[in-house]
C-alpha cells in the first residue's frame, strides 16, 4: 500500500545549453553580497569562472570568493567559509561545482547565522534550522549528487572519523539551480563515472525499500534502465550531448526526494561508503561501488521478490527454469559486469582501506533501518571484509 506523504520541491531549474543566461535574472531577486564557493579551480581553466564573473559584476554584486572546496567538504572548511559569510555579510551564496560544492554552500547557508557549533548542532545532533538561513543557487559543473534539487549536505570530520549528511527542509533547497550538460564535459572519466554510480545508487537506496508494487519503483527502473544506457556511451564518447544530457537529468531525479515517496528507503550502502571516505577521503561514488555488491547481496534473501523484479525489469534477466534466488543472483552479476565495464572501482582495499582500519570503519558506520533487514555491527564489519575483495 503506498503510504501518505506530503511533497514540495521548491528549486527552479533553467536546463540545456543556454541555462546560464538565467542567472542574472535570479540574481535581481538576491541581495548585494554574493559568497561565491567553487572548488580547485577547474571553473577557471575552462571558463566559467569568467562567464559567472561577469554576471555577477554586470549585475552590480559585491563578489566574496570562498575558493578551494575539497570534493569530500570538511568541518574546518565549513568554518572557515562562515567566517568569510560573516566578514563580507553575505545576503546570498552561489555554488559553482560539484555536488561537494553545493553541499557544502548549503551547510555554510545554514551555520552563518548558528548560535553554536555547527558540526554538533547539525551532525551529531541532527538539529532543525532555526535561525536565518542564507539563500543558495547552484550553477552545476559535475553531476551524481543530485544535491541541485534537494537539502542534503554532507560534511567530513577527519578528527572524528565522521563523514556524515544532513538532509535539511525545504527552506534549504537551492532557490535555483542552472544545468547546462556541456559543463561536464571536462570531468575526468574517473570523476564522470563515480558520478554515474552515485547516480545509480541514489536509485537503489529507494527502490530496495518497502512496498514492492509502487509507481515510484516503475519510475525507478525507467530510471536506472536510462542511466545504463547512457553510460555506456558517455564513456565512449564524453561529449556526446544527448548522453550526458540524460545523466545529468536523472541525476536530478534520483534525489530530488520524488521517488522517495511512499517508500521507506534504505541508505545502508551510502553509510558503509561514507564511513569508508572518512578514513580514505576517497571519491565519494567509488566508495558506494566498492561496498555495494556485498552488501547487496548480503540483504539479497531478505528482499528476495524485489531483487528478482530489478534482474528481470532493470537487467533482462530471463527467469524461465530459474528460482527466484538464481534469477536474483543473475541481477547482481549483470550489475557487476556493468560496473566494471564503466571502470569503477570494486572493493574498498584499492581505496586504501586496510585491515587495521575495519573496526573503527563498522563503528563509525551509522545504522538505518528502513531496508529489508537492519544490520548488526557484525554484520557491517563482516560486509566491510568482504568488501576488501
Amino acid at each position: 500500500m503506498l503510504g501518505n506523504f506530503s511533497y514540495s520541491n521548491p528549486t527552479k531549474l533553467y536546463f540545456g545549453e543556454d541555462a546560464l543566461d538565467n542567472l542574472s535574472t535570479e540574481l535581481q531577486k538576491y541581495g548585494k553580497n554574493v559568497l561565491l564557493v567553487y572548488g580547485g579551480g577547474s571553473i577557471k581553466k575552462n571558463g566559467i569562472y569568467d562567464k559567472v564573473v561577469a554576471i555577477l559584476n554586470d549585475c552590480g554584486k559585491t563578489i566574496i570568493e570562498d575558493a578551494g572546496v575539497m570534493p569530500n567538504p570538511t568541518v574546518e572548511k565549513l568554518y572557515e567559509g562562515c567566517e568569510r559569510a560573516r566578514a563580507g555579510k553575505a545576503d546570498f551564496i552561489l555554488a559553482v561545482g560539484g555536488g561537494s560544492v553545493c553541499d557544502y554552500a548549503k551547510a555554510v547557508s545554514v551555520s552563518v547565522h548558528c548560535k553554536e557549533d555547527p558540526w554538533d548542532r547539525y551532525y551529531l545532533r541532527m538539529e532543525d534550522v532555526d535561525n536565518e538561513i542564507v539563500p543558495v543557487g547552484c550553477v552545476l559543473t559535475m553531476v551524481g549528487t543530485g544535491s541541485e534539487m534537494n537539502g542534503g549536505a554532507v560534511i567530513t570530520n577527519h578528527r572524528q572519523k565522521l563523514k556524515i549528511g544532513h538532509v535539511f527542509g525545504d527552506n534549504v533547497f537551492p532557490k535555483f539551480s542552472i544545468l547546462n550538460p556541456v559543463y561536464t564535459y571536462t570531468l575526468p572519466k574517473y570523476q564522470m563515472v563515480a558520478g554515474i554510480y552515485d547516480i545509480f545508487n541514489h536509485i537503489c537506496e529507494q527502490y530496495f525499500s518497502g512496498e514492492d508494487d509502487n509507481t515510484s519503483d516503475y519510475i525507478m527502473e525507467g530510471l536506472m534502465k536510462s542511466v545504463v544506457h547512457s553510460s555506456h556511451i558517455a564513456v565512449e564518447n564524453p561529449t556526446d550531448y544527448e548522453a550526458r544530457s540524460n545523466i545529468m537529468w536523472a541525476a536530478t531525479w534520483a534525489l530530488n526526494t520524488l521517488v522517495a515517496k511512499g517508500k521507506t528507503t534504505d541508505w545502508m550502502v551510502h553509510m558503509l561508503g561514507q564511513s569508508v571516505g572518512a578514513y580514505t577521503d576517497a571519491t565519494h561514488g567509488m566508495t558506494l561501488a566498492a561496498v555495494s555488491l556485498p552488501y547487496y547481496r548480503y540483504i539479497m534473501p531478505y528482499g528476495l521478490e524485489k531483487f528478482k523484479r530489478f534482474a528481470v525489469n532493470v537487467w533482462n534477466v530471463q527467469p524461465n527454469g530459474k528460482t527466484d534466488e538464481e534469477v536474483a543472483l543473475d541481477g547482481l552479476a549483470e550489475m557487476e559486469n556493468w560496473m566494471k565495464e564503466i571502470g569503477l572501482v570494486m572493493n574498498i582495499t584499492d581505496l586504501g582501506v586496510t585491515e587495521d582500519m575495519i573496526d573503527g570503519i563498522t563503528e563509525g558506520t551509522f545504522v538505518m533501518d528502513g531496508g529489508y533487514k537492519v544490520l548488526t555491527k557484525d554484520e557491517i564489519k563482516s560486509i566491510l571484509k568482504e568488501s576488501m575483495r
